[in-house]
C-alpha cells in the first residue's frame, strides 16, 4: 500500500509539473530559439533577472554597442517596444536613429501575448 501512494504521489507531482511547464510554453515558445532561462547565454543573453534590470549589463559578450550603451530599464512599456519591433524601439530607446541591435523584430505587438511574454519573464 505504501508502494502504491508513493506511486501515485510521484505521479501527481510529474504531472503537476508538466502542467507548469505547459502553461510558461506559449510564453517561452518566441523567445527559447536565442535565449535561456537562466543566467546562461546562447545566441542572445540570458533572461533570468531580466525584468527591471538595466539594459545591456549583463556579461552577455554580443550586444551591438548601442544596447551596451543602454539607458533604460527592461520594465513593461520597454519590453512591449522591444516585442513588437527591436530594430524600431532601438532607435526611440537611444535617441539615435541610426541606433542597431543585433536582435531581429519579433513582431509580438498583440497585448495579451506581450501580458503572457511578460508575466512569464517576471518570474524567472
Amino acid at each position: 500500500m505504501k508502494k502504491v501512494l508513493m506511486i501515485a504521489a510521484t505521479s501527481a507531482f510529474l504531472v503537476s509539473g508538466l502542467a507548469a511547464t505547459e502553461a510558461v510554453a506559449g510564453a517561452e515558445k518566441k523567445c527559447k530559439s536565442c535565449h535561456h532561462f537562466s543566467a546562461k547565454h546562447k545566441t542572445g543573453p540570458g533572461l533570468k533577472g531580466i525584468f527591471g534590470a538595466d539594459a545591456g549589463t549583463t556579461d552577455f559578450k554580443k550586444y551591438s554597442k548601442d544596447l551596451k550603451a543602454g539607458g533604460w530599464k527592461w520594465d513593461e512599456e520597454h519590453l512591449r517596444a522591444w516585442m513588437c519591433d527591436s530594430k524600431k524601439a532601438i532607435k526611440e530607446f537611444t535617441g539615435n536613429p541610426k541606433a542597431k541591435t543585433k536582435m531581429a523584430k519579433q513582431k509580438v505587438c498583440d497585448a495579451k501575448k506581450q501580458d503572457e511574454i511578460i508575466a512569464f519573464l517576471k518570474t524567472l
